[in-house]
């Protein structure tokens, strides 16, 4: 199965499947089907720049519903995660400013630190 991401604005609004018949021209295949707009390929194997199945990575991530299409980097990135963390260039994912420590930890982005929670 092929899948696109519908792209407004640079923002992803919907992602469908189509038969990898389609695959070539599954853009034009969904316009035909009444899905008007403009219709991106996507990769559901594929995330921050690798595919999980040893293949071509496609965009660097699977599109998601709210993210943006980068043309110029031809790439879906997903939201941003905390206003402190910074995209990564090569995998198209939001990094924190400091790597992650490992559980229990949690980010705190008011102290743009990764704290151990509180027990409730």
């Amino acid at each position: 199965m092929a899948h696109f991401a519908k792209v407004k604005n640079g923002i992803v609004t919907q992602v469908l499947v189509v038969d990898n018949e389609h695959e070539d021209d599954g853009e034009a295949f969904l316009n035909s089907l009444g899905f008007a707009g403009r219709w991106i390929k996507t990769s559901y194997n594929t995330f921050a720049n690798q595919h999980e199945l040893g293949g071509q990575p496609l965009r660097k991530n699977y599109a998601g519903v709210g993210y943006v299409y980068d043309e110029a980097r031809d790439a879906f990135i997903p939201p941003k995660t905390y206003e402190s963390w910074v995209l990564n260039e090569q995998t198209c994912q939001w990094d924190p400013p400091s790597p992650f420590p490992g559980p229990p930890y949690v980010w705190d982005e008011e102290s743009v630190s990764w704290i151990i929670p509180e027990p409730k």
